[in-house]
């Protein structure tokens, strides 16, 4: 397993690529000083809230096919890069571990027909994250991140 390690502003960023599954896995660590940790993982549930603030997405919505969510985004890549999709499953949890609340977040790619691939847009097929969210001990939270991906279909751009 190969291992690269940058520093983006005080959020850490490792980066490996497990030999066996050919994919790259993403871990972050970071905090939000002034953010309490239930309105942290508010946020980042609120799809329609995301649209407001993120310039990246195309699309994004959730529909329920078969009795289960599905979340299917678009997010825009510039020029020569083609857009990427996602479509995936989340399910948030929140935990008392040994007093402590705990947020976890769990999200992993899924095929459904009713979304199709789309031409001229790259879809990402193996696709999982795991995110922990806690308090810091003061009035923010810190907070880390798996991420796997980016299985795609096609060759880039």
């Amino acid at each position: 397993m190969q291992s690269t390690s940058l520093s983006c502003v005080t959020f850490p960023l490792f980066i490996l690529f497990p030999q066996q599954s050919g994919l790259y896995e993403y871990k972050i660590f970071g905090g939000l000083a002034d953010v309490p940790p239930k309105l942290c993982a508010d946020v980042y549930m609120d799809l329609d809230f995301r649209k407001e603030w993120d310039q990246y997405v195309k699309e994004l919505y959730e529909e329920t096919y078969d009795g289960e969510k599905v979340i299917y985004w678009e997010v825009k890549y510039p020029f020569p890069l083609s857009n990427r999709d996602y479509v995936y499953i989340r399910e948030c949890r929140e935990m008392d571990v040994q007093g402590r609340k705990i947020w976890v977040v769990l999200a992993k790619s899924v095929a459904v027909p009713q979304c199709p691939e789309k031409p001229g847009i790259i879809r990402v097929k193996s696709y999982k994250q795991s995110l922990v969210i806690e308090s810091d001990g003061k009035a923010g939270c810190k907070e880390w991140c798996a991420c796997f991906l980016e299985g795609y279909t096609k060759s880039l751009p």
